[in-house]
């Protein structure tokens, strides 16, 4: 039997070399290192998100609370069908398109006629004086253009509001046979025709370099809208929760589960 060491030894153990010890820096008493305090009346507070303690401005209440409403709903497909827009790629052309045609200010409007004026004072036929062709604007106005089948392209903006001033409108243009689409942002189509807003722009016509572009934007919109069943027959709406979409899998799992059992007392 080998001799049994005292019980308070222990193993020597080597010291580290010189290169992997660390070098004790000198502290200048000055300058002590002090834990901060977030206590009253002591250090300043972290910045934190505090949005969520917010009471927001009422209008901005109700704009969540009825984005939340339009989603747990079930939406029409009438209504729906504004939440299928364009892409951003098509928008780009599309605005393009409609940018060479902006409507003639009020001072080049006036300038315009009074060189017609002028002309006609003078003796000529005033063909210089002609007006130009621009974009049509005005619910009330795009919708006579479509009845009479003079529009060539109509573009609805998805956000009016209230909606059920243009939720009829892809109905008649797909009646009249008048291609249409479904942009984003009423602004945009607002700018276009230096207004705050617009429901809906059309166009009647378009000088000759441009109609390849219209005719390939209308065959486009005409598939894409016009004549996609699933756009005004799809329903929207009805997503649920986080929480109650958990509850809703959980059933589900639970409903399949004993099915199975039920199959397997059956064999």
């Amino acid at each position: 039997m080998a001799p049994k060491g005292k019980s308070g030894a222990k193993k020597a153990v080597p010291k580290a070399p010189l290169a992997g010890q660390k070098k004790k820096v000198a502290k200048n008493p000055l300058f002590e290192k002090t834990p901060r305090s977030f206590r009253l009346g002591a250090d300043i507070q972290p910045k934190r998100d505090l949005s969520r303690f917010i009471k927001w401005p009422k209008y901005v209440r109700l704009q969540r609370a009825k984005k939340i409403m339009l989603m747990r709903l079930k939406v029409p497909p009438a209504i729906n069908q504004f939440n299928c827009a364009i892409d951003k790629n098509q928008a780009a052309h599309v605005l393009k398109l409609c940018k060479k045609y902006m409507p003639e200010t009020r001072e080049a409007k006036k300038a315009r006629l009074m060189e017609l004026a002028e002309q006609k004072k003078a003796g000529n036929d005033g063909k210089s004086g002609k007006k130009p062709v621009v974009l049509k604007y005005g619910l009330n106005h795009v919708t006579t253009l479509v009845e009479n089948k003079t529009a060539k392209l109509v573009v609805i903006a998805h956000d009016v509001d209230p909606i059920e001033m243009v939720c009829w409108l892809p109905a008649l243009c797909r009646k009249k046979e008048v291609p249409y689409c479904i942009i984003k942002g009423k602004g945009r189509l607002g700018q276009l025709v230096h207004k705050k807003a617009a429901s809906c722009v059309a166009l009647t016509a378009v000088q000759q370099e441009d109609k390849k572009d219209l005719d390939t934007l209308a065959s486009n919109f005409k598939a894409q809208f016009n004549d996609n069943a699933d756009v005004r027959r799809k329903w929207g709406g009805g997503i649920m929760g986080i929480k109650s979409q958990h509850v809703m899998q959980r059933r589900e799992k639970a409903i399949q589960l004993e099915q199975a059992k039920k199959l397997g007392l059956g064999v």
